[in-house]
């Protein structure tokens, strides 16, 4: 262990600022309620999707939003989840820090794999509907392609479906801004 990481794992739950003392070593790491989570690689569809899915809502994004993937947010001090892909205020996106608050997060996106298919449908959801993010898609792969989008009913803190796309769909959603995407443009090949 390293000085930086001597006092590690903390002797308590698990914060955000405990994440800022780890190596950067391209582990993914989570902290859900205090615990850490650790999850292994995407598989090579999951990484496509995302690759695809990242470039047509890049080239659609308003100049005040700002795509990025597999970044941190803080959920609150001890919930720090990272998104497959997330859309973020520009503003926070210029501070190049790869980390951002919940506030700053428009769309928070999650690409359903085996190891994390309780999460993504349950607990990301809810973590984040909490923290008042206003947008949460959910893309399954096994089977055919599904893009599930919700939006925040803020007085209930919880998403409500705006849209379902499947198949040889085209995801058409007026908000957070004006977003029309194929599936088979973001389909990979292996899928």
């Amino acid at each position: 262990m390293t000085a930086a990481t001597s006092d590690m794992p903390p002797r308590s739950d698990w914060t955000s600022e405990d994440l800022d003392r780890l190596p950067e070593d391209g582990v993914r790491r989570e902290i859900f309620d205090g615990v850490l989570h650790v999850t292994p690689s995407p598989s090579s569809v999951h990484q496509a999707l995302s690759g695809f899915l990242f470039y047509a809502l890049s080239a659609s994004c308003p100049e005040r939003y700002f795509v990025s993937q597999m970044n941190d947010v803080i959920v609150s001090r001890n919930r720090v989840c990272i998104p497959d892909l997330l859309v973020v205020d520009f503003e926070a996106a210029k501070t190049r820090t790869g980390k951002f608050a919940a506030r700053d997060v428009t769309l928070a996106v999650e690409i359903v794999s085996p190891s994390t298919k309780n999460i993504d449908h349950l607990t990301k959801p809810a973590f984040y509907a909490r923290a008042g993010i206003p947008f949460y898609w959910l893309i399954e792969t096994s089977g055919e392609l599904t893009v599930a989008a919700y939006e925040l009913n803020r007085e209930v803190e919880i998403y409500e479906p705006i849209g379902m796309f499947e198949g040889d769909d085209t995801i058409r959603l007026d908000r957070p801004w004006h977003i029309e995407i194929p599936l088979s443009t973001i389909r990979p090949r292996n899928l």
